[in-house]
């Protein structure tokens, strides 16, 4: 009986943290929609990260006074990356445990042997949920893994606000004081951890970026690559910071970006046109930006010459299927950050854009006379 009693009392804190956590995760593609449109909501998302980083700081020290009687004792602060579900999810056992796994492999540092082994066990359960035939196990993987994907999302951009990164802004006047005020506010709480490039839970930003692509991947190897390509599309705010990040971050953001650009291809037949040419339209005004400017690496080129001679075509196709006037604003915001960056000759997309200026000039044309 004491058993249960502790067991309940331990629960407790778990089941506020997951219900906070999955109520951010899905609050935030609405709030990012939004802020698109309003400014005042920007600023309103970045105090709702502070606030959720800051209740995630204080959540250890808390559970930490929770206590088991004399026979049973369980010291829940080294459990406290447990993580029950996602969005109620949780509700079964296989369901709490994929989520428990996707959340450690975050918490993990790399450089730990348990690393491996967590994510291992992460693509093993993911793997057999998908290859039976049965639909509520395909549908927990899309449930979970969007919902993992939302969260290191948000992790990255987190981590990468904390630091300072991104400070200035390039996609409207009012990001940068934004990014620079949530960082003082950070730092305020007590959040901000001093050492450049590390999280809260002490991983890198360019750790957790590698955690996307694997996200993305596993999402895309299950049949929701669409998921992971309407939430990268929406993550505009990532993308504005990623501007100016570190040079081996911009390579990682470039290599989910390469990827899922490669996905919302094939997207085609399965969405409606208006939908499909929003998702496209977001994607490049999102982080063509980002390949334009973060695609040398600093050893070595982010991607090969042939996955840049592929990206570069997709890239291509995808302009010329959207209107002429949302052409102009695709083509407009790479010639600015084509010539921006000169140690960079990709992508390049002078094709498209001469036969956008050839379609324009012919609009002064007088019509045919019959």
């Amino acid at each position: 009986m004491g058993m249960m009693e502790n067991s309940a009392v331990f629960m407790a804190p778990l089941l506020l943290r997951n219900t906070v956590t999955s109520l951010l995760v899905y609050a935030d593609k609405s709030i990012l929609v939004l802020a698109e449109k309003y400014k005042a909501l920007e600023i309103f998302r970045y105090l709702v990260i502070a606030s959720f980083l800051f209740f995630l700081r204080l959540f250890p020290s808390f559970s930490q006074f929770l206590k088991a009687d004399d026979d049973y004792t369980f010291n829940s602060t080294q459990s406290s990356g447990y993580f029950v579900g996602y969005g109620g999810v949780g509700d079964s056992g296989i369901g709490r445990a994929l989520s428990q796994l996707l959340w450690s492999v975050n918490d993990i540092p790399v450089s730990s042997s348990k690393y491996g082994i967590v994510r291992s066990l992460a693509e093993r359960l993911i793997e057999e949920n998908n290859n039976e035939d049965i639909e509520a196990l395909r549908e927990m993987n899309r449930t979970v893994l969007s919902a993992a994907f939302s969260r290191t999302l948000c992790l990255v951009e987190a981590a990468m606000v904390e630091l300072g990164q991104g400070r200035v802004g390039h996609y409207g006047a009012g990001f940068g004081p934004v990014c620079y005020q949530l960082n003082r506010l950070l730092r305020a709480v007590g959040v901000g951890s001093g050492r450049v490039g590390v999280s809260r839970s002490g991983n890198s930003a360019e750790k957790l970026a590698a955690e996307l692509l694997w996200l993305a991947e596993e999402l895309a190897g299950c049949g929701f690559e669409e998921e992971a390509v309407e939430r990268w599309a929406s993550a505009s705010n990532l993308a504005a910071l990623s501007l100016s990040a570190e040079p081996r971050l911009q390579g990682s953001l470039v290599k989910v970006s390469a990827f899922l650009f490669k996905q919302m291809k094939d997207m085609d037949s399965e969405e409606t046109e208006e939908g499909s040419r929003q998702t496209k339209m977001k994607m490049l005004t999102s982080w063509l930006p980002l390949l334009c400017r973060g695609s040398n690496g600093t050893d070595m080129p982010v991607l090969s010459l042939s996955e840049r001679a592929e990206l570069e075509k997709i890239l291509e196709d995808t302009v010329n299927m959207l209107q002429h006037e949302e052409q102009e604003q695709v083509l407009s915001l790479w010639l600015h950050h084509f010539t921006y960056c000169p140690s960079s000759d990709w992508p390049n997309l002078h094709a498209s854009y001469a036969r956008w200026c050839t379609t324009s000039r012919k609009l002064f044309l007088p019509p045919l006379k019959m």
